[in-house]
């Protein structure tokens, strides 16, 4: 039962959900950076170097320091993609409870190569206190062509379905937005919405080394028998909402109106440069102590102006993470968007495509998290059936792309690729401890650039 359904923990908050998005474990996550970086350098390897404020232990370890009465009355802590599928296979015992490898490896430093969850040696030096939680963690967790039970009697009740039915292994909506958008070797997934998800798979038998600044490397996390790659951005959508409604105190409907404008721009055209961190950086830097910064407003910058300079700033951000991937030996051999800002902006996609130079795709469907879902679940329940014998079997017959493809402009591109390296300057500025750079001529050049653009 989740402590937030107890009288007393009603109106508790800590008692409640814990979301990812939720920052306020910043200090625990560096706390773990470092115990790990001296004790157990290969935890924090696997996620790129750095341990994220959005992720199991952090949460946890902050929720110890600020409510002790909270942590002490829990049982145990359980993913949300762990606790819906035993609530629905009628679990009631913590010892019954299967853990997800998805969840598990990309939030809480859970790998074969050290038997499981970081052990209580570790955990015990971030706090005692962690050792009690660590016992009620399983040593193993489980991929998803597993069973997590089979549909209980009340659930099937209520759903007015038949008891019995196999339910999968739970996973992350990423994950499954990236299986639903049919990821596979070479295909690199960008699930985009309020922040972005990035996922690819690659052979475990091509011993690939996880990749500094990439959030997430993992052993069957996506699909069995492949590593699991995850990079991200902290916000995206969130970035565009923000100026929509605390900026220009306007309400969604004005998304169309900055677009049509926004479209109507060359690129450079504005001036402006920004910086995507308005929510910290997730890769490649792995700091949330990061802020957004937008360079180059004069007194005829206009709102549409801004707003297409932040889309361009996620798109920046999303080259760094393809280039960083590409660096260490992962092939993308094309791009498939999903998600609502894919499904509903043709700008967004195209002004992608530009700054990355390299085309575009986007997924069929538009719920490609229910569809990776079904596949999953489909899989799982009727494994080695006819037509169902391996996951990439099914994706083949029903993960398509759209018609439409968003190919780059080369002369689009060509100018994005000057305002890149400015962004570079500014990334790596702000971005890298005891990094050195001059930053005289970013402006100027935003000002040449512009002028070469409008011919003046």
């Amino acid at each position: 039962i989740p402590l937030a359904m107890k009288l007393e923990f009603k109106e508790n908050l800590n008692a409640h959900a814990w979301l990812w998005k939720d920052h306020t474990s910043i200090n625990e996550s560096i706390q773990i950076t470092e115990l790990a970086a001296e004790m157990r350098p290969d935890f924090i390897a696997k996620c790129g170097g750095a341990y994220s404020s959005e992720w199991f232990f952090s949460k946890i370890l902050h929720c110890l320091n600020v409510d002790k009465k909270v942590f002490d009355s829990a049982a145990t802590w359980v993913e949300c993609s762990d606790f819906i599928p035993a609530a629905l296979a009628g679990v009631n015992n913590i010892n019954d409870l299967k853990r997800n490898i998805c969840a598990a490896g990309h939030k809480a430093m859970y790998s074969d190569d050290w038997n499981g969850y970081p052990d209580e040696e570790f955990l015990a030096r971030l706090s005692p206190e962690l050792v009690r939680l660590r016992k009620t963690l399983e040593k193993q967790a489980y991929t998803i062509d597993e069973l997590a039970g089979n549909l209980s009697k009340e659930w099937a009740e209520k759903f007015g379905l038949k008891e019995n039915i196999p339910i999968a292994i739970g996973a992350m909506d990423a994950h499954l937005g990236a299986i639903g958008s049919g990821v596979g070797k070479g295909t690199l997934v960008k699930i985009i919405g309020t922040s972005t998800c990035d996922i690819m798979v690659e052979d475990i038998s091509s011993n690939i080394k996880p990749i500094p600044g990439v959030a997430g490397f993992v052993d069957h996390s996506v699909i069995p028998n492949y590593v699991g790659i995850e990079a991200g951005q902290s916000a995206v959508g969130d970035i565009f909402n923000w100026y929509i409604t605390k900026v220009l105190k306007k309400d969604f409907s004005y998304f169309d109106t900055l677009t049509e404008k926004a479209q109507e721009l060359k690129a450079g055209q504005s001036g402006l440069l920004s910086l995507d961190w308005n929510n910290g950086n997730r890769t490649i830097l792995a700091d949330f102590n990061l802020s957004g910064l937008i360079l180059g407003q004069t007194l005829h910058t206009t709102d549409y102006e801004i707003y297409r300079a932040l889309i361009e700033a996620t798109a920046f951000g999303a080259l760094k993470i393809i280039e960083r991937i590409e660096e260490y030996g992962v092939q993308i051999k094309k791009v498939v968007n999903c998600g609502g800002i894919a499904e509903k902006n043709p700008m967004v996609m195209q002004i992608y495509a530009d700054v990355t130079n390299r085309p575009m795709e986007v997924a069929e469907s538009s719920q490609t998290v229910a569809m990776g879902s079904a596949i999953v679940g489909g899989w799982a329940g009727a494994k080695g059936t006819e037509g169902f014998e391996n996951i990439e079997e099914i994706q083949q017959r029903v993960c398509k792309v759209k018609e439409k493809v968003y190919y780059p402009n080369a002369d689009e591109a060509k100018v994005y690729a000057k305002i890149y390296k400015l962004y570079s300057k500014l990334h790596d500025s702000f971005g890298l401890k005891n990094h050195s750079s001059n930053l005289y001529d970013v402006m100027k050049e935003l000002i040449e650039i512009k002028k070469n653009v409008i011919g003046n």
